[in-house]
């Protein structure tokens, strides 16, 4: 894959969406929920300062996080799903 998202921004492979219950009924598309976690798969140089300054991102390449249901955008690169977002719309990162 040949993508560096700019400034502040990450590349985010969102995990998989449920597709059974625990009880092994299957879920329909139109009703699985949308994946709030993800790992990071490139990452921004950093938010820039209106004095020039550019601060480094938190996240890694690797990290799983989790981020809101509706934050970012969804594009397919490589033929794979993947989600751009800044790193401000992050809540966490996992482990």
């Amino acid at each position: 894959m040949n993508f560096k998202p700019l400034h502040d921004r990450l590349l985010l492979k969102p995990a998989t969406a449920e597709t059974k219950t625990k009880g092994g009924l299957i879920i329909p598309d139109t009703a699985q929920e949308k994946p709030m976690q993800g790992e990071v798969v490139a990452v921004g140089k950093g938010k820039r300062l209106e004095d020039g300054r550019l601060v480094p991102l938190d996240v890694k390449v690797g990290n799983t996080v989790i981020y809101g249901k509706w934050s970012g955008t969804e594009v397919k690169i490589g033929g794979v799903d993947h989600v751009i977002l800044k790193e401000e719309d992050l809540f966490g990162v996992v482990g």
